[in-house]
């Protein structure tokens, strides 16, 4: 193929998956895959600059307008940018432009979030909010004016303070992003899903869909937001040099500004934000795709002019892709340890953030359900931070007709008894207590760091002993004989005894590390050093009801239930009788009176993220020792959150009923007495 086939052929495929982004809202690839066709687009007009032609899609800026729309042309063009993927393309941007620039020249920089929303361009007359339009493309936009009025967070007159010193412009043409936040989407979906509607992809798609309805009343149903973060034009003012004093002019008419800009001194501070907000950007409740990087002096970024359709003076600094799309070959069941049945996709891999995805969680039937998910659909795929993969939803426009329906199970794929599904649950269980995987499973809990923290006890031991029929249940392996060991394959004396040390050792930790690898719904290690504080043992834990249970502060009717429903259980209770007669601890050990300080008693901590210099076992002994108590999730009742690296939806929770968050140095300054200092 030739170059010149080669352009023609990406130039149509690229146009095509513009108009389905920006006119449809309804993509049938994902972002990156995009990117990388226009990437290869770029390369070849780099290399061929006599075959670039003006209707390229590198020469402008979107798709055109739609034909249901009135027609906005916009009083300068609104460009998109060029793109970066790391701190080396960053730089090499910094020296480009700098060849344009006196050679003493030092720039600053604003960084801000680049909101993966639908671009929107408000125009005010004397103060007035006149017209609104989409960016279209790029000259020629969409008139949503009757919609962007339903939005609560645009101003509908400028300044907004009626007691504001500043005088309204005569014409005034402001940029932005709307976008739906996270929490709002996932309420959105959650709605449609009890109505039986069907559930929207993501949260950008939905936000454009909602604002480029034909009907205004559908658009004030969504719970749309607004960010501004440029002036495309104005009359009857002198404008701020600076970007940075750009958007605090805006904010100061009353324009929605994002609180996560930032300014920069120079290059290497921006790459130090670029790669904090790599760490935060799944923290945060609104969907990024990456940042932008502006030059900050107003004069300067606009005297270094374009290159094709981009401003020189700014760029995108894009995060390695989370979402990629690829097709569904099959569906694999995966039973836990607590009998759930888990569907999971088996995937044509594909690379997503740097790791080669094969499978993902379809999450339940329900949802398998909801979203019409099929075998042989191209889906597409999240990989977000440490999250498991999981599948976001099918291409529906992307189906031949030969994608099959997922069938929901009638037995167990393992041991072949029914399945059943509880009140008010989505989940289908094996109910069998002999089903080999639920065992295997629950022997991997019980010897996990979190829970016994057997040494040298894998999954690959838990699944050997099983199939060799030396262990039946939990209990048994404190029964495992080292002649029986030592005849397994690969088993020699020295693996074989630090085995056994660590099964021996086991037998000291306390009741609530039993209580936990116990595998009770609901009970992880916070939960069990609750009732092991309150009730002093698993026996008496194992006597309780319901309302003594609930009595306990942290612990709710969901886990007094789960509780009472498994020490009711035969089997379960003969059990516990193995293991005291193993020699492991049911019983806590009154703590002797301590003079330690109780600067903290009667507050309640929640723990997330990963502290500087603590563990959360130790954060965890570090307050209760002051007093405090920790409970597993935030609520009204949480006094504060200390808050580490890569905290996640707890921060969010914090924030929304506004707990304060601390770090490990409030805490300790809360410890000494003193305020927090965060």
């Amino acid at each position: 193929m030739t170059p010149e086939e080669r352009l023609n052929e990406l130039r149509i495929v690229i146009n095509y998956h513009l108009y389905r982004y920006h006119v449809l809202d309804t993509p049938v690839i994902s972002d990156a895959e995009y990117d990388a066709l226009y990437l290869q687009l770029q390369e070849i007009e780099s290399q061929h600059p006599a075959l670039i032609t003006p209707d390229s899609p590198t020469q402008r800026a979107g798709a055109p307008p739609s034909a249901a729309f009135t027609k906005v042309v916009h009083p300068t063009p609104i460009l998109s940018l060029m793109n970066a993927f790391n701190p080396d393309d960053l730089r090499a941007w910094r020296a480009r432009i700098g060849r344009l620039l006196l050679p003493d020249t030092h720039l600053t920089y604003v960084v801000e979030p680049k909101l993966d929303g639908l671009t929107v361009v408000l125009t005010y007359r004397d103060g007035r909010f006149v017209q609104g339009a989409t960016r279209g493309d790029g000259a020629v936009g969409e008139d949503v004016t009757p919609n962007l009025r339903t939005l609560r967070s645009i101003p509908k007159f400028v300044p907004v303070a009626p007691d504001s010193a500043l005088k309204p412009p005569a014409y005034l043409v402001v940029r932005g992003e709307v976008f739906l936040p996270l929490d709002k989407f996932e309420a959105l979906n959650a709605e449609r899903a009890a109505a039986g509607e069907a559930i929207y992809m993501n949260p950008r798609n939905t936000a454009a869909g909602s604002l480029r309805q034909l009907d205004p009343a559908k658009t004030a149903e969504r719970p749309l937001r607004l960010y501004c973060y440029d002036i495309v034009a104005a009359e009857g003012i002198v404008l701020p040099a600076t970007q940075w004093e750009r958007l605090a002019y805006l904010k100061e008419l009353g324009f929605p500004v994002s609180p996560d800009n930032r300014l920069c001194a120079g290059l290497e501070e921006v790459v130090a934000v670029y790669e904090a907000w790599i760490a935060r950007r799944n923290q945060i409740n609104y969907e990024v795709d990456g940042v932008v990087v502006k030059v900050n002096d107003r004069r300067i970024a606009d005297e270094l002019g374009f290159a094709g359709k981009d401003p020189r003076g700014a760029i995108a600094m894009k995060f390695a892709a989370q979402e990629k799309t690829t097709r569904l070959i099959d569906v694999q069941v995966n039973v836990g340890r607590t009998g759930v049945l888990a569907p999971n996709a088996v995937l044509e891999p594909v690379e997503i953030g740097g790791t080669m995805v094969r499978n993902a969680t379809l999450h339940n039937y329900d949802e398998i359900a909801r979203k019409d998910i099929r075998i042989g659909d191209r889906v597409l795929v999240k990989r977000a931070g440490d999250v498991i993969p999981y599948v976001v939803g099918p291409i529906v426009d992307a189906r031949d007709g030969s994608e099959r329906p997922i069938e929901r199970p009638a037995v167990c794929p393992v041991c072949g008894q029914p399945i059943v599904q509880l009140p008010d649950e989505v989940a289908l269980y094996c109910e069998n207590a002999a089903c080999p995987e639920q065992l295997i499973r629950r022997v991997e809990y019980f010897v996990s760091r979190g829970a016994m923290d057997i040494t040298s006890f894998g999954s690959q031991t838990a699944a050997l002993l099983f199939e060799q029929g030396l262990i039946h249940d939990v209990a048994d392996i404190y029964t495992v004989q080292r002649d029986d060991l030592l005849g397994l394959e690969g088993y020699k004396e020295k693996k074989v005894d630090n085995l056994l040390a660590g099964i021996v050792a086991s037998k000291q930790q306390p009741p609530e590390r039993l209580l936990t690898a116990l595998g009770v719904r609901f009970v992880g290690g916070v939960v069990a050093s609750l009732l092991i504080d309150a009730l002093g043992g698993i026996d008496a834990i194992a006597a309780a009801d319901e309302a003594e249970l609930q009595a306990i502060s942290g612990i709710g009717p969901q886990t007094a239930l789960s509780v009472v429903a498994w020490f009711a259980n035969e089997r379960n209770r003969e059990l516990v009788e193995k293991l005291r007669a193993a020699g492991l601890r049911l019983t806590a050990e009154r703590k002797a009176a301590t003079t330690d300080s109780q600067t903290l008693i009667g507050q309640i901590f929640v723990i997330t993220g990963t502290l500087p210099t603590m563990s959360r076992e130790a954060a965890t002994a570090l307050i209760e020792t002051h007093g405090g108590k920790v409970t597993g999730s935030v609520s009204a009742k949480t006094n504060y959150l200390l808050a580490g690296e890569a905290a996640g939806s707890k921060l969010a929770k914090a924030q929304q009923l506004g707990v304060p968050v601390i770090d490990e140095a409030a805490l300790t300054a809360l410890i000494a007495g003193g305020p927090p200092s965060a």
